[in-house]
């Protein structure tokens, strides 16, 4: 009964799951809780990764520890005004502990956090489970009660795709609903140019999605200041806002945070409102349109609603370097829908669609948001593509 009183204040659970280690599972479990929190939600994060608890690190904690609360129950460390943060790492001695537990009394530790820890009421109980489809997911899975949700962590390479994919069986048997998939360290973006490269492939997690029928929230670069950032103690999406990495973490993780209920924090990549959104790529010089795709600065990504015809985002992403066949890949990996340029060559025209994307050229140089304001009233008038080759 105290289980289900402290589970009932929260409004919603979100399990952060992958198949193995090593894809930054962890990552990506706090800074989805820090999204959440500097959208003004509250947030509690539970590690229970009991043998490799990595928040305590990744947001510079390994000098707290946990203590009672006035009640006799846990009280976590409060970060911000609206995140909190259980770990068993915050239990341990010293950070070179190990936790050498069996089955049953790692159940018991996992029951005690989800029933002891003072949270009060939240929004949003992000939890970090360990990988794999072992113990731990399972009990908490369990515990949690109804409603909760998954997000499964993978990188792009088959071997991590293979045990994602057991990750969405494992949830599908019990009825635990995938918020989607995110595909960490998707390309290396470079620290001198920009560019991306394809360390471990690309688009294994979008892939892996399709298939399985289920939602694919975004692509993450293996951005070097991610990792600068985990190692300081840092949350990346709050201190490097402005990194090709962050905005793609925004990006991504923006069907949950942008929900006011969280129960339907889904809706903008399911069912019937998944058609009304489209995303729209436009190639950037200056801030207006560049003549010619394959030599802008930035590709604007423009979020918008076909029924009510608004514009809900746009972010601002660095291509990668230009060469035959990668922009239309970068560009599917990204999720967009349809492109709209001052000029394009037919060959790359048809790449572009080969890759499920509609084209549109002979654009003005116009700002991305009045181009998308006039393709979505009707009132854009293309013009003569300059680069008709």
């Amino acid at each position: 009964m105290a289980l289900r009183r402290r589970m009932a204040e929260i409004r919603c659970k979100i399990l952060v799951l992958s198949g193995k280690g090593g894809v930054g599972k962890s990552t990506v479990a706090a800074n989805l809780a820090m999204s959440l929190a500097l959208a003004g939600k509250k947030v509690g994060l539970l590690d229970v990764d009991l043998h490799g608890p990595s928040i305590p690190k990744i947001l510079g904690l390994e000098d707290q520890r946990l203590g009672p609360d006035a009640a006799g129950g846990i009280a976590p460390i409060h970060i911000t005004e609206g995140l909190s943060v259980v770990s068993i790492g915050l239990l341990l001695d010293s950070a070179k502990d190990a936790v050498i537990w069996r089955g049953p009394l790692k159940y018991n530790v996992i029951r005690q956090f989800l029933k002891d820890v003072a949270w009060g009421k939240l929004d949003y109980l992000v939890v970090d489970s360990p990988p794999g489809t072992g113990d731990e997911p399972l009990s908490v899975a369990q515990m949690v009660g109804n409603g909760a949700m998954a997000v499964l962590v993978t990188t792009p390479q088959e071997v991590a795709v293979s045990d994602v994919r057991r990750c969405v069986s494992f949830c599908k048997s019990l009825s635990l609903r995938v918020a989607g998939i995110v595909e960490n360290m998707s390309g290396l973006v470079c620290p001198h140019c920009g560019g991306q490269i394809d360390l471990f492939k690309a688009g294994g997690g979008r892939k892996l999605a399709e298939e399985m029928g289920v939602p694919f929230l975004g692509a993450i670069p293996l951005d070097p200041q991610i990792v600068v950032s985990g190692d300081s103690g840092r949350a990346f999406v709050q201190h490097d806002r402005q990194s090709s990495a962050a905005k793609a973490f925004a990006a991504a993780v923006a069907p949950i945070v942008n929900q006011g209920r969280p129960d339907a924090a889904l809706s903008s990549v399911e069912g019937s409102k998944e058609k009304s959104r489209m995303k729209i790529a436009i190639p950037t010089a200056d801030g207006r349109l560049a003549a010619h795709f394959g030599h802008c600065e930035q590709f604007a990504l423009v979020e918008v609603d076909q029924d009510s015809k608004t514009i809900s985002r746009v972010d601002y992403l660095p291509p990668p370097p230009h060469e035959p066949g990668v922009l239309p890949r970068w560009l599917h990996e990204q999720g967009a829908d349809l492109v709209i340029a001052g000029g394009m060559g037919r060959r790359a025209q048809g790449l572009f669609r080969e890759n499920g994307m509609q084209v549109v050229v002979g654009a003005p140089a116009d700002t991305p948001e009045s181009i998308v304001t006039a393709y979505l009233s009707g009132t854009l008038e293309a013009g003569q593509n300059v680069c008709d080759h």
